[in-house]
């Protein structure tokens, strides 16, 4: 278990290797540096200078010693035995210091100091402080933190692209590897690709005669393209004769967007998605690899997108390789939310260009850069540079940013696709503007943020909650029915805490599922658009708690909805095909008679041809209502670091949330595990839900229980794991 020893940096001692650190607590990353709540971030209490340290092993064989940080919120300066190794700027990001000639065999102390204060560092800045960006970013050393030992000479980047995947003929894939020598590199460097099973279906070799070499792999009329419905995915496996080896996971597919739509492999896909913020309950941005990649799931499978934007801000590695593997799509984009400093932060701008795209480059999933800052005024220097930069380190790929209504226009619009934030709706409904003439157009949010005073909270009225669903499936239907439009990704897919305009207890609540990644109604378009071959789907977009008087949407895949109140049949129903006949699955409506106050069970059957597939009933009785838990996942690893979701949630009879419950919820754990969340919690404070996470530190089983004063008892068993040590490849040790 890699643990760290952290504390607020009182003075620059604690960088030395004599500072005692016994009132240091230890802890392991990813890692915030102040305790969270869901909600009511004040950002005064994380706005300091912090310390971590850490002892590493180095063998007495290393011959080149590197610190690989991750992600660090909002500056790091890295020290090794008190020496400073390096700086840098920027939390989103990867960066790595060679520490050769600071270490020694045996025992070596890393420390890095946080700088978590608000600094002139894209997306902060902004005068007016945490309220000038339109999200929270807590401090934090929020990804891993590696010691890499590497051999004289080593592959220090490696490029691959896929080339004429069209043409099974002429496809390719160029590989270009940077060799890292301290004098001329020299030596030979080979590449392989592999399928999936290991089998190998092609290799080259070259001479290492400069800082780089370029190979080409050919023969490849047989691979498999990578696509949403099918990610098939290869590696790359490149080898230096020194021992270094890296490997890049790549897919074969074309992406091209015209001014008639988006094309994946030669066929127009509408782009059909959310944006997502990597902002969590409790820990802020410092969630782990299995947690980050869960986010992708829903997106891909639950929520049925095929595109996510990642706002704003390069997102986790781990969530990038959950939509490699799962086929979804990715619009990946700088930090930034409006505002624009001066040169030197235009300077880090450009630079967090180049490091976003030599990060990402090889992921089949991500197919377009935002290289301009969210909505932020013209800069048509800056933005010219930025382009450039896209351009040189990735010729295959589109560039866009995202703007607003005071830049609808190409007028010095240097990057590929129009990307536009269209918040022309408001109660009565939602209207696109008209996509501007000649170039590729995208819609990249749309509904969410202008909620308004109602949030679109589970507390909220279900008229409130009712009309996002109804707005999401608006925006989507305008756009699938005009193939000018790309498509659309709407905001947003899960609560955020933030200090920025329309906030109830410093949360966003416009998502579609909350901040603790459990649906709203408004989720119910989404989860409707899915091949009823794969899944049949009824998602009523209102909760069966109390007489409902207005028009009632099911969003489904069905082909009919049958609905009985009790026994007696009530309606049959067909997809609205003639408000939104351009979606794949069109909701369905239906307006209930006028009843008694006390409802009776409403059952909803689902038909393909006259075949029932799936049924679904509701209970308005609560004196059956229970409680319920559900974990993400039956099993952890017991590092102190990976985690996994318990979902607690008051139900129906049936199973189906009962967001007017009440009272408050007390959760036990038993086991070597830390709870990370609060042991209890008010229902009514989120509409009869939320969740906590588990930790373990050691292997054996956990056992959680949650008790409700009137729902009684529930209770999951999640078993930790040990932490098995994988052998690292050949060159790329981790101390």
């Amino acid at each position: 278990m890699a643990e760290w020893r952290f504390g607020r940096l009182a003075d620059e001692s604690a960088t030395e290797v004599t500072y005692d650190d016994s009132g240091y607590e230890p802890v392991t990353l990813p890692h915030t540096v102040v305790p969270l709540s869901w909600r009511d971030w004040d950002a005064d209490t994380w706005e300091d200078r912090w310390c971590y340290r850490r002892w590493v092993d180095v063998p007495a064989d290393a011959q080149r010693v590197f610190v690989d940080v991750d992600g660090a919120l909002h500056a790091a300066s890295v020290y090794v035995n008190g020496t400073l190794a390096g700086t840098q700027q920027g939390g989103y990001l990867p960066f790595t210091h060679e520490v050769t000639d600071l270490v020694a065999p045996g025992a070596n102390l890393v420390a890095i100091v946080l700088d978590a204060r608000w600094l002139p560092i894209p997306p902060s800045g902004h005068p007016d402080g945490h309220s000038g960006v339109d999200y929270f970013q807590p401090g934090g050393l929020t990804r891993s933190v590696d010691v890499r030992l590497e051999p004289a000479s080593f592959i220090s980047d490696l490029q691959v692209r896929p080339l004429d995947v069209l043409d099974p003929s002429a496809r390719r894939v160029e590989v270009t590897c940077t060799i890292d020598a301290p004098d001329s590199p020299d030596g030979r460097v080979g590449v392989e690709l592999r399928a999936g099973d290991g089998r190998l279906l092609a290799s080259s070799a070259a001479d290492v005669t400069g800082p780089e070499v370029v190979l080409t792999l050919s023969g490849l009329d047989d691979v498999q393209l990578w696509a949403p419905d099918s990610p098939v995915l290869y590696d790359l496996v490149a080898r230096l004769d020194s021992g270094s080896e890296r490997t890049a996971r790549i897919g074969f597919r074309e992406a091209r967007f015209a001014v008639d739509g988006f094309y994946l492999n030669g066929e127009r896909l509408e782009l059909f998605g959310l944006n997502r913020h990597q902002i969590f309950p409790w820990t802020g941005m410092a969630m782990p690899d299995r947690v980050q990649r869960r986010d992708a799931e829903i997106l891909r499978t639950e929520l049925n997108c095929t595109m996510v934007r990642c706002a704003h801000y390069p997102q986790s590695p781990a969530f990038l390789d959950a939509c490699d593997e799962l086929g979804l799509l990715v619009f990946e984009e700088i930090p930034g939310w409006q505002y624009v400093g001066d040169a030197a932060w235009q300077d880090l701008v450009v630079a967090d260009v180049e490091r976003m795209i030599r990060r990402d480059r090889n992921r089949p999933s991500v197919v377009v850069w935002g290289v301009r800052v969210n909505e932020s005024a013209n800069y048509p220097e800056l933005y010219r540079r930025t382009q450039e930069v896209a351009k040189a380190l990735d010729p295959d790929r589109a560039t866009s940013g995202a703007m607003l209504a005071s830049e609808y226009s190409t007028d010095g619009f240097h990057q590929d696709v129009f990307a536009y934030n269209d918040y022309a709706n408001d109660e009565t409904g939602a209207t696109l503007l008209e996509p501007l003439p000649g170039i590729p157009y995208l819609i990249t949010e749309a509904i969410g943020a202008l909620a308004g005073p109602h949030f679109y909270r589970r507390t909220d009225p279900q008229s409130v909650q009712a009309r996002q669903a109804y707005l999401h499936a608006q925006v989507h239907q305008q756009a699938a029915a005009d193939d000018r439009y790309l498509g659309v990704l709407a905001w947003q897919a899960f609560d955020y805490d933030s200090q920025n305009g329309w906030i109830d207890h410093r949360l966003k609540c416009n998502g579609v599922a909350d901040t603790f990644r459990i649906p709203k109604l408004g989720a119910a378009i989404y989860q409707a658009q899915v091949d009823p071959q794969r899944r049949p789907v009824i998602a009523p977009a209102f909760h069966w708690d109390a007489p409902l008087d207005d028009e009632l949407m099911i969003c489904s895949n069905c082909e009919r909805l049958e609905l009985f109140l009790g026994d007696d049949h009530l309606a049959t129903v067909r997809p609205d095909t003639t408000r939104f006949g351009s979606l794949p699955y069109a909701p369905s409506f239906v307006t209930l008679p006028p009843g008694p106050a006390a409802l009776p069970d409403l059952r909803i059957d689902g038909y393909l041809e006259d075949r029932r597939v799936v049924s679904r009933s509701f209970s308005a009785d609560r004196t059956a209502d229970r409680l319920d838990l559900l974990a993400d996942d039956n099993e952890i690893v017991a590092d102190g670091t990976d985690l996994t979701r318990v979902v607690v949630r008051a139900t129906d009879a049936y199973g189906n949330l009962r967001p007017s419950a009440y009272g408050t919820v007390t959760i036990d754990v038993e086991g070597s595990v830390q709870l990370v969340g609060d042991s209890t919690f008010v229902l009514e404070l989120n509409g009869g839900a939320y969740a906590v996470w588990l930790r373990a530190f050691s292997p054996g089983e956990i056992h959680l229980t949650a008790t409700h004063p009137q729902l009684g008892d529930a209770a999951i068993t999640v078993t930790a794991t040990p932490a098995v040590q994988w052998p690292a490849p050949p060159g790329r040790r981790t101390a």
